[in-house]
């Protein structure tokens, strides 16, 4: 999962209310558009929200459409799909499938998804609209290959870590969720809207702890095994009044989130038989409860100078009841509480028509997840209840700019200070505990400049440097179980995972019909694996390109396409494991690697 940033699809939310979300139910062929919101606005939208991303699929319009495609490509992969749509007067529908599969770049790597959307809409006379969604995602197996040490990624970059083989390490997904959206126009300066969600998702994982660990009374086992049922409702109301003559829009809301989880842990085996699921080792209830309520305005202090601010508050409870006491296993229920009250505000100065200058600065919280509460680092069982939620103070500063002829620029230099950051304490065999270390510092800047000429040609160019350090020493444990951490990590050291420079830069040729192509750019300086900074994922420069054709045959609509990346077959490292106990740290990516796919639309 994702965590620190906040994931929605078409307004229900994919982070649970602890902060963990997913984004594995995200059906991009069905995607109408995604929106993107950083900096310290995005504070509004309550725990883990260092950052929004909000995913709206299309809606039905016109006659009936019938829209398939399929693409192959390396290793097996295959992904076909399905899709119709269309609208009356007032009614209008969507329904998409996918299924996705490969056998994976590396050995032990392959997967299998599909994915199902609904969406449906009602017009409810003049004023009043209602939006059903269903979405449904079965990801039967994801085999998981584990990290690599540095001389294993080095000599193969396709192997696989022997434990992975030897414990099938995998993970199944299955999750069914669904959303009803109900908006309202009171009159013509004020609207009404609420949203009410649900939904099951289920997930089960072989990890590769090793046998004879588990035989502590108190170890959980190397199997999870997560039933989580989860609701919600989201209810706003937005009005468009003036004060002192000048234009003022107010958003004000509740929402309410809560999280049932069943978690059970199981040993990964049976007798000599390793990678199935054994005796029970944990049985508990967790659930995680939410209630935030909101006011935003933005007022317009001239036809130059617009004001933003916004005030949330946040409440968020844990509770965890335990079911497996069994013998020096005792009781390790217990529950823990968090808020905060989160302000933002901003002042936007139109400069010019095209010139725009802005200020912003907000607050932030971020509490444990249910996942990095879940272990205690000394190998007790019950949550970790110790850790606390962060804190930070956000503040951007920038310009965005159109140059004419010469496109858009945007830039802004931001830096946000947190407090009580959670970090990762012990990782080892797909098991990580967590804590808290300190001050943090991210400082850093964003330029982007997009541009079009000539006839068809587009070119986007983007560079952002980021500087994220441990503002304060901590201590952090050498090995795993760990009762007492004993290792310094000192001040100034870099916050691992976090590369310091990305460049990015596209250049296309684009027509509604016809021959089209692009050519992409891509690099990433190195990054640090550990708190310790004593090793890290080289930096790398990517290149790919497309080519591709869309034409009119008969009453279809076909578009075809050809893909290449990592052109030049570099090798590198596209994720690392941060912590990781026994120095596997590095994921590989796949070297160079084609894709082929033909889609087509027929409207009846």
């Amino acid at each position: 999962g994702i965590r620190g940033v906040r994931a929605y699809v078409d307004g229900i939310p994919a982070t649970l209310p602890d902060g963990q979300g997913q984004v594995s139910n995200i059906d991009l062929s069905s995607a109408d558009r995604i929106e993107i919101l950083r900096g310290p606005f995005s504070a509004l939208y309550g725990n883990s929200s260092g950052g929004v991303i909000q995913v709206f699929t299309e809606q039905g319009t016109g006659p009936p459409t019938l829209s398939v495609g399929a693409t192959v490509g390396s290793d097996g992969q295959e992904h076909p799909s399905l899709k119709i749509g269309g609208s009356t007067d007032s009614f209008d529908y969507l329904a998409s499938f996918s299924h996705f599969q490969t056998d994976g770049y590396r050995d032990h790597s392959a997967a299998k998804r599909n994915i199902g959307n609904v969406k449906l809409g009602w017009k409810l006379g003049d004023t009043d609209k209602l939006t059903l969604i269903v979405n449904s995602i079965d990801l039967p197996e994801a085999q998981d290959p584990l990290g690599l040490t540095r001389a294993e990624f080095e000599a193969d970059p396709r192997s696989v870590d022997p434990a992975a083989i030897l414990f099938n390490t995998r993970k199944s997904v299955h999750q069914t969720q669904e959303g009803v959206t109900y908006d309202h126009r009171v009159n013509d300066s004020n609207n009404f809207q609420v949203l009410v969600y649900s939904g099951d998702r289920s997930t089960v994982q072989f990890q590769s702890i090793p046998t004879g660990p588990q035989a502590s009374p108190t170890q959980p086992g190397g199997v999870i095994d997560l039933a989580r049922r989860y609701s919600g409702l989201d209810a706003h109301w937005t009005s468009n009044l003036s004060m002192l003559a000048r234009p003022l829009t107010l958003v004000g809301g509740i929402t309410y989130d809560q999280l049932d989880e069943h978690r059970r842990g199981f040993q990964n085996f049976i007798g000599t038989t390793l990678g199935v699921e054994g005796a029970l080792r944990r049985d508990e209830n967790n659930n995680a409860d939410s209630s935030d309520q909101y006011l935003q305005a933005s007022w317009d202090l001239s036809k130059r100078v617009t004001l933003d601010a916004g005030l949330r508050r946040v409440s968020i409870s844990f509770d965890s009841h335990d079911h497996y006491i069994v013998g020096p296993n005792g009781d390790d229920s217990g529950s823990a509480d968090f808020s905060a009250t989160l302000p933002a505000v901003g002042v936007l100065f139109a400069l010019s028509d095209r010139v725009h200058f802005y200020v912003t600065a907000g607050r932030g919280f971020e509490t444990p997840t249910l996942n990095e509460l879940a272990y205690q680092p000394s190998g007790q069982g019950g949550l970790n209840l110790a850790l606390k939620a962060s804190t930070s103070d956000n503040t951007e500063v920038g310009v965005k700019t159109r140059l004419g002829q010469s496109g858009q620029l945007s830039a802004a230099v931001f830096e946000t200070n947190t407090a009580d950051e959670i970090v990762t304490q012990t990782n080892s065999g797909g098991r990580s505990t967590y804590q808290n270390a300190g001050a943090t510092r991210r400082r850093g800047t964003e330029i982007s400049w997009s541009t079009s000429f000539a006839t068809d040609w587009r070119s986007l160019v983007s560079y952002t440097w980021l500087d994220a350090i441990y503002k304060d020493g901590f201590y952090t444990c050498a090995g795993t179980p760990c009762t007492t951490p004993t290792r310094l990590i000192p001040s100034g050291n870099k916050i691992p995972g976090i590369p310091k420079q990305v460049i990015y830069g596209t250049l296309g040729w684009e027509r509604p019909e016809g021959w089209r192509m692009s050519l992409e750019g891509r690099y990433l300086t190195k990054v640090f694996v550990n708190d310790l900074n004593s090793d890290a994922a080289a930096a790398y420069a990517l290149a790919s390109v497309s080519g591709g054709y869309q034409a009119k045959v008969g009453s279809w609509q076909l578009d075809a396409f050809v893909r290449c990346d990592n052109l030049f077959d570099r090798n590198y490292a596209g994720s690392v494991i941060v912590n990781e106990g026994n120095s596997r740290f590095f994921e590989p990516a796949p070297q160079r690697t084609w894709l082929v796919g033909l889609s087509g639309s027929v409207a009846f």
